[in-house]
């Protein structure tokens, strides 16, 4: 990684780039800018632009020219800060009910019913995806927001599950294990739906906010005390540990 926070480039093949950066809002930036230049026609053709933590890959460029032209030339563009956008806001309705709010709430040095009202203000962006099909890492927290993930991860965790790590929200798309900090359910939102298209719900660069469900509601459920018992959007042969990477 570059320590002055410019980019560095790297061959991905000989049809390829893997663009590493400096910080996560830097990798917000540039891949919203790559997504302007390509609409505007200025990019160089390439097949899928997909971002990660700290990295953009480019990937299936037209020609060896066209990736090897880009690479000289993108560690000098000006790239403007990330705005909001015009786009738009994707809404979740969400049960905060998460087990984990009394932790969080400690974590934030506020009371437990400020969790809900400090994540519902945030308007969110997915920054990149990954772990499992339709979940998406979003980032709008402040740091003074940011929590650990928890010393002993759930071996299961139910499907809708929103939760927080670090600089992240996420939504658990599939019952899988994970270590994240439960803060709500949201359970009415299907994140990933192959009759769909796109699939995913969820993209890089959208727009997200949480509507709190009305806890007044009888027909909701009250939070439940094990995350296991929370309701699935998933059939039960779905419910298998996830492979690879977990949140």
């Amino acid at each position: 990684m570059s320590v002055s926070g410019q980019p560095r480039v790297h061959p991905v093949g000989r049809r390829g780039l893997l663009v590493e950066l400096a910080s996560a809002e830097a990798t917000e930036a540039l891949h919203a800018e790559l997504l302007r230049r390509r609409a505007a026609g200025v990019l160089p053709g390439v097949g899928e632009i997909v971002p990660g933590a700290t990295t953009v890959l480019l990937d299936g460029f037209g020609t060896p020219e066209g990736a090897r032209k880009l690479a000289a030339e993108l560690p000098g563009w000006r790239v403007p800060p990330l705005t909001s956008g015009d786009g738009a806001v994707v809404e979740i309705p969400v049960r905060y009910d998460g087990p984990d709010i009394p932790d969080v709430a400690a974590l934030w040095g506020v009371a437990e019913d400020e969790v809900a009202r400090i994540h519902a203000a945030i308007e969110f962006r997915v920054a990149f995806c990954g772990f499992a099909p339709g979940f998406g890492y979003l980032t709008g927290l402040d740091e003074r927001h940011h929590v650990p993930r928890r010393s002993n991860p759930r071996t299961k965790v139910p499907a809708g599950a929103v939760g927080l790590a670090g600089a992240y929200t996420g939504i658990y798309p599939r019952s899988s294990p994970g270590g994240w900090q439960l803060i709500g359910t949201a359970t009415e939102t299907v994140l990933w739906d192959t009759s769909r298209t796109p699939a995913a719900l969820l993209a890089p660069g959208t727009r997200v906010r949480f509507v709190p469900s009305d806890p007044s509601d009888p027909s909701r459920p009250s939070r439940p005390s094990d995350p296991s018992e929370a309701p699935s959007l998933l059939p039960r042969d779905s419910d298998s540990d996830s492979e690879g990477a977990r949140p």
